[in-house]
């Protein structure tokens, strides 16, 4: 239990030898970095895919399944891990599962063969599922409504700048130390941000010394409005029209979202016939754009709140204006082999279908506040089903085809979807 008179007797004091009037951005700092660490871990597997089916003599269809196991281990915890995190706090519950992460992604560097490399990639799965949702009760917490979907969007945006960085580090460490060493560093890493996590953040602003009054009373100043003043109930996190489109808009997310880290790696090794390294190289203008389009996505998102007060504008549109373009970007690679054209669609299809990831994060906090992990663990959940199909569908439909040109096509008609339901759902009061 935090003594709060302790915590208001140094405050002053702190505030005056570290004057930071800003300390929540310090934690979502801190955030983008677990971020970057667990798409470094669970997107490691997709740069070694050479060197394990030449060990191991894995077809794609073997890599996907193992690819897929990640999906079903995160399906597993990360409605638990929201219904924890709601319970007992991301300061524990993101600590704790960031050693059994950590430990996990080391332990798939002693895997000798199928089912121990699909053994260690579940339990990453299982280890990373309370990730998204404490991070939804931290943005929850620690915010004020106006600075949401920016916060969302500058951890969010970790996903694919783990990959900028990732891209080149991970297989050029795959090149010169081996698969194995590359996982054992990656959690190393972890542990490292587990102890950082545990030491510098509190669940609530008020209990931490290092946020200022002038800081706590900006956070708070939202905290009671209308849109949270009622206790969200299990049926309205289930039934509720917007969130529950929000989930499915959120599982073509994710099927995009698996489909390009698991497999364009080896989409392009197959196809281009590209080096590991050459590799690295060529998918960080993807990421890199995806990176930027986040941060877009995130400020054009709160600025169209602060104007409309409207979720269907501030946060629904985005979502499927996104989606659309991201599908029209993807059209060229199905009708040529340049290697030019591929890359400037990729790169717009991935980073415009990545865009609007704030707003998904911000719809479970804007309409589910005081359980705000819980409902973003059920939306999640839809995005594990994805990263169990995405990766197995994919393996699956190269090796039957010989191609990737239908495991493309199937990824655009879901995206395709989620945009036509958006647009034609009837708006609810909640919405205007």
């Amino acid at each position: 239990m935090v003594n709060t008179s302790n915590i208001h007797s140094t405050r002053c004091e702190v505030a005056q030898n570290f004057p930071m009037k800003s300390y929540r951005w310090v934690i979502i700092a801190l955030a983008f970095l677990a971020i970057i660490i667990n798409y470094l871990d669970r997107s490691a597997l997709s740069y070694a895919i050479g060197p394990l089916q030449e060990t191991y003599g894995l077809t794609n269809t073997d890599f996907g399944l193992i690819a897929s196991a990640f999906g079903v281990g995160y399906l597993v915890m990360t409605v638990g891990g929201g219904i924890l995190v709601d319970r007992f706090g991301a300061r524990k519950i993101w600590t704790l599962f960031a050693i059994f992460w950590s430990i996990s992604c080391a332990a798939i560097g002693l895997a000798t063969g199928f089912f121990w490399l699909f053994l260690f990639r579940m339990l990453l799965g299982v280890a990373e599922g309370p990730g998204f949702p404490a991070l939804t009760r931290v943005c929850a917490d620690w915010l004020p409504i106006k600075e949401r979907a920016r916060a969302l969007a500058f951890a969010l945006a970790a996903v694919p700048f783990a990959s900028v960085i990732g891209a080149p580090l991970i297989s050029h460490l795959i090149a010169i130390v081996g698969w194995r060493i590359m996982f054992f560093i990656l959690g190393g890493v972890g542990i490292i941000w587990a102890v950082i996590w545990y030491v510098y953040f509190q669940d609530q602003p008020k209990n931490s010394r290092y946020v200022t009054t002038e800081e706590l009373d900006y956070i708070e100043q939202e905290h009671g409005s209308m849109i949270h003043k009622t206790k969200t109930s299990w049926k309205f996190i289930l039934s509720n029209r917007t969130l529950l489109i929000n989930n499915y808009a959120f599982f073509t997310f994710g099927y995009l979202l698996f489909f390009a880290i698991t497999w364009l790696p080896g989409y392009l090794e197959q196809t281009y016939h590209m080096h590991i390294k050459e590799v690295g190289w060529f998918l960080i203008a993807p990421w890199l754009t995806a990176t930027i389009l986040i941060l877009v996505g995130g400020w054009i998102s709160d600025f169209l709140w602060q104007k409309t007060k409207s979720i269907r504008i501030a946060r629904l549109h985005i979502i499927w204006i996104c989606q659309l373009l991201s599908v029209l970007c993807f059209l060229p690679v199905l009708f040529t082999h340049s290697i030019i054209v591929t890359a400037i669609s990729i790169s717009l299809g991935v980073g415009l279908g990545l865009m609007p990831n704030a707003a998904f994060y911000a719809i479970n906090a804007d309409l589910a506040y005081d359980r705000a992990a819980t409902s973003l663990g059920i939306m999640d959940a839809a995005f594990a089903f994805a990263g169990i199909l995405a990766p197995f569908l994919t393996g699956w439909i190269a090796h039957l085809t010989g191609s990737f040109t239908a495991a493309f096509s199937l990824m655009m008609i879901l995206i395709l979807s989620s945009a036509l339901l958006i647009v034609t759902s009837k708006p609810i009061s909640q919405d205007l």
